[in-house]
């Protein structure tokens, strides 16, 4: 779906923000990028997004073109802040912005935006300008925009950050629920293998330290640490205890293996 050689990027002021990352995306899969803040991770959002042009290397798209304008209405890419996202004069019409580009019929994104407003609680909000909203409300807001014109890969910063818990989980569910290809980029490696069966690190210089499942990652205690990353919650429990095979990447996991002990 994206393949990207030798990425570099510098920005004007000569902070080099990736070193000749290589990264390869198929079709269906569901990949985390996890690096600590100011690794890069967001600048390959952008350069894989075809938001930013590297200062080296190439970006292929769908085997076809290297021109990410050519397959825009193929990518949904969120940024980290929803103010980058939200541009029209009421919510509804952000929401219905990718699916009347796409030349969607007025019913389908009527039914795409009523469905998204439920599940994000926006039901209320979508005759209001996005200005004035709250950051939680900004957030759900922009995951409703490029979730509604279905794009085939979706790239994602932070889609969790503003909102509470009981919102992160609607988010979640609508992301694991998406049929095409998802990237997500995040610092929090405890969200990791609820949504993801592959992991990136990147590395505190720019270049990718990691690239494998989400157990093997993920139970590396000292790759994380050495690249500003804080091992996930139920790793740091059991490190030390349990093979790494059989260590609980999530809390429900753990849970479970603490029940069993007891019995």
């Amino acid at each position: 779906m994206i393949e990207a050689r030798g990425l570099t990027h510098e920005y004007p002021d000569g902070t080099t923000a990736l070193r000749d990352a290589t990264v390869a995306i198929e079709a269906g899969e569901r990949v985390a990028v996890i690096g600590a803040n100011g690794s890069g991770k967001s600048t390959l959002q952008l350069v894989l997004g075809g938001l930013v042009e590297p200062t080296a290397g190439a970006v292929e798209y769908f085997g076809e073109t290297a021109d990410a304008e050519a397959v825009r209405d193929r990518l949904g890419v969120l940024l980290q802040d929803p103010d980058d996202y939200l541009f029209n004069t009421t919510v509804r019409e952000d929401i219905e912005y990718g699916p009347a580009q796409l030349g969607m019929s007025r019913r389908t994104a009527t039914q795409r935006v009523a469905h998204l407003a439920a599940e994000l609680g926006l039901e209320s909000l979508l005759d209001r300008p996005p200005f004035r909203l709250s950051g939680g409300e900004k957030q759900r807001a922009a995951v409703a925009s490029v979730l509604a014109f279905e794009p085939e890969v979706l790239l994602l910063d932070e889609p969790f950050g503003a909102v509470d818990a009981g919102y992160r989980e609607r988010i979640l569910d609508l992301v694991t629920g998406h049929e095409g290809t998802v990237v997500l980029f995040t610092p929090s490696v405890d969200v990791v293998p609820e949504i993801a069966d592959r992991v990136l690190v990147v590395g505190q210089e720019g270049s990718i330290a990691a690239d494998g499942s989400v157990r093997d990652v993920l139970t590396d205690t000292t790759l994380l640490r050495e690249n500003g990353l804080r091992p996930p919650a139920t790793v740091q429990l059991f490190e030390g205890i349990l093979d790494a095979d059989d260590v609980p990447l999530t809390v429900s996991d753990a849970r479970a293996h603490l029940l069993d002990e007891t019995r």
